[in-house]
């Protein structure tokens, strides 16, 4: 197995307390990651949620369903939220979001550590930096205020 990490900051028009709040439902990666189309069996523990997320993929007129499983933490500074993702194919992936307060509103920092089999490299990483390229596009358009949610 190999492990590759990477990391992207934005800034966005909203506190990180709203932000956070907006990150802590599962229901809100439906769209803010590009291939996600449902969220099921949502699990709310404290400091933890975990959830059944459905990516969809398209070739043509054929589209498969994958299923992933995703658990949430939530440290108590209500500053971070750490994403621990099982995919089929071995695939493990642990995404990090810590937010800090700005005067512009808040700097969201993703740092995304993958484990995968080393013949996947090119599929896992390139999938894995173009999500993370959209969902923090995505959450900038969704915190900017014209878009309040």
């Amino acid at each position: 197995m190999a492990t590759e990490e990477f990391s992207r900051s934005v800034t966005v028009a909203a506190t990180a307390a709203r932000v956070f709040a907006h990150l802590e439902l599962p229901d809100n990666y439906v769209g803010l990651a590009p291939l996600v189309v449902a969220v099921r069996e949502v699990t709310t523990l404290p400091e933890e949620v975990r959830y059944v997320a459905v990516e969809r993929f398209r070739l043509g007129p054929q589209r498969w369903d994958n299923p992933i499983r995703v658990s949430m933490t939530f440290p108590r500074t209500g500053r971070r939220i750490v994403s621990d993702v099982h995919s089929p194919g071995g695939v493990r992936l642990t995404a990090t979001v810590d937010l800090t307060d700005t005067p512009e509103g808040a700097r969201v920092r993703e740092t995304v550590q993958v484990v995968f089999p080393r013949p996947l490299r090119p599929l896992v990483i390139g999938q894995a930096a173009k999500a993370q390229r959209h969902r923090l596009a995505e959450l900038a358009r969704r915190m900017s205020e014209a878009h309040p949610r």
